[in-house]
């Protein structure tokens, strides 16, 4: 047998830097090199844009998540290269934010 894909993924413009796969809830969440965060369903279809806090908006500074996490409960933790933690909900509402100078892996 030969293995297929079950759903081609699309939206990004810049190479994937970071993904996660929620199963109990049936979701995608990827970040890119250069742009937001989505959410697709296992089908393919995208259904929110996660759009970094204000402070990661502008033209010197890109929002660049490196380490994404989902939960069951529909909580989506996005760490970004500059040290901000996120949590969001599936919903695509920021809940909370959180600095850090740490190296996180």
């Amino acid at each position: 047998d030969f293995a297929t894909p079950r759903a081609v993924l699309t939206g990004h413009d810049y190479e994937i830097t970071c993904a996660a796969i929620c199963a109990e809830l049936g979701l995608v969440i990827s970040g890119s090199k250069e742009g937001p965060c989505l959410i697709h369903s296992m089908n393919g279809d995208l259904l929110r844009t996660l759009e970094g806090p204000e402070r990661l908006q502008g033209p010197e500074s890109c929002p660049r998540p490196k380490l994404i996490q989902a939960s069951r409960e529909g909580h989506c933790v996005i760490y970004y290269e500059n040290g901000l933690f996120c949590v969001f909900s599936v919903n695509g509402r920021l809940q909370a934010t959180m600095e850090t100078d740490d190296k996180i892996r």
